[in-house]
């Protein structure tokens, strides 16, 4: 994997996901979908770390894994996130 590879990048926060479902793994479940909103918010994909986001707070309903998705896209490098209609 290089710098720059958008498939690469994002192929490693989805074989976590698989490794570790959020429905048997709450934490580590949940990091992996965060991390893959993250990586798709920095890769330019808002509709997909959305997406991302939406898992995450509704297969759960949580307040740990609200807080995941609200720091998540925080950052003010995700505004494109931020400002995605929905």
């Amino acid at each position: 994997m290089g710098l720059g590879d958008k498939a690469a990048a994002l192929a490693l926060p989805e074989q976590a996901m698989a490794t570790s479902p959020i429905e048997k793994d709450a934490l580590f479940g949940a990091a992996s979908i965060a991390i893959l909103a993250r990586v798709a918010a920095q890769m330019g994909e808002p509709d997909r770390a959305i997406a991302s986001l939406e898992k995450l707070t509704l297969d759960t309903g949580s307040r740990r894994t609200d807080f995941a998705a609200a720091y998540c896209c925080a950052a003010p490098a995700r505004s494109d996130v931020r400002s995605a209609a929905r």
